[in-house]
């Protein structure tokens, strides 16, 4: 076994860098002690690439949901068959949530890596936009459209809070503001031409807090898409509430559809979100597949 641990100091606003010296002690008690660290905004991808020439066959990834996408991209469009590992050191932590790992027990993850557990193949989706080949595009958790993308907007514009919070509150500041946008899904049926919000999900969790895709599955070659029709201000508050339960699919702006892939006609080339992180694309006509198991994901026991 060569296995590495890739750390992301900048993830969860600082929060990687403060878990790096816990997580490499942890490592380095089972004798992994190939530690490497991002040195700027994208430098996952370069770092995994690394690693696997270099022969490693298992790549623990400290960080967040937009580390963890980025590294299981670049694995994935390379053809890789090194297992991934996730450690929580970042805002939302969301795809880790869909197995029995302990992603925040890193002496607990690190004999996982060291020793096995069981393994899933994990899908992974891509957005294809005009850059199909960019690993950027690719998501592991979700694919974002409309007032995601604004919260996410307001997310990066700083601030004190940290963790799932700062998705809560700067949701919460944009509720009432946000004017929808238009958009044409054929697969999404009754399709409102104004919508609030679509998510194309492969996980089931997003913004830390939020169970947007409660049904979806991460091993089933579909996602999932939520559609939420445009409505007034005030309507739109139970729908946020119920989002935290996951109860909002039986409310009658929600459009819920499950396929392989999904095509979007936007008014202008749209601004997304890929696993949090912002994008925007060359086209209106977007295209989002599921990659069916794209990657090798090390889980628990019971996985």
């Amino acid at each position: 076994m060569h296995a590495a641990l890739i750390c992301n100091p900048a993830s969860g606003r600082g929060c990687g860098a403060r878990l790096i010296p816990e997580a490499r002690a942890a490592f380095a008690s089972v004798g992994i002690t190939d530690v490497r660290i991002t040195e700027c905004v994208g430098d996952e991808a370069r770092i995994t690439r690394a690693a696997l020439d270099d022969g490693c066959d298992t790549i623990a990834v400290l960080g967040g949901d937009g580390t963890w996408g980025k590294c299981a991209a670049a694995l994935a469009a390379c053809g890789g068959e090194a297992r991934l590992a996730f450690l929580r050191g970042g805002t939302g932590n969301d795809f880790a949530k869909n197995f029995p790992a302990p992603a925040g027990d890193f002496k607990a993850m690190a004999q996982l890596v060291a020793h096995g557990g069981t393994e899933w193949r994990v899908d992974m989706g891509r957005v294809e936009s005009g850059r199909n080949s960019d690993p950027a595009d690719w998501f592991l958790n979700i694919a974002g459209f409309g007032f995601d993308v604004t919260v996410l907007e307001r997310v990066e514009r700083g601030g004190k809070l940290r963790g799932p919070l700062v998705y809560v509150y700067s949701a919460l500041r944009e509720l009432f503001a946000y004017r929808g946008f238009t958009v044409s899904a054929p697969r999404l049926a009754g399709n409102h031409p104004t919508q609030l919000m679509l998510v194309i999900a492969n996980g089931q969790h997003f913004g830390g807090v939020f169970h947007i895709a409660p049904d979806a599955l991460v091993t089933d070659g579909r996602l999932d898409a939520i559609a939420v029709k445009n409505m007034g201000a005030l309507a739109r508050l139970p729908l946020f509430a119920a989002v935290f339960r996951g109860t909002h699919l039986a409310h009658p702006a929600v459009q819920v559809a499950t396929a392989g892939e999904f095509t979007m006609q936007f008014a202008t080339p749209p601004t997304f979100e890929v696993d949090g992180e912002l994008r925007t694309a060359e086209s209106p006509e977007i295209r989002v597949v599921c990659v069916p198991g794209a990657v090798r994901v090390l889980g628990g026991p019971g996985a």
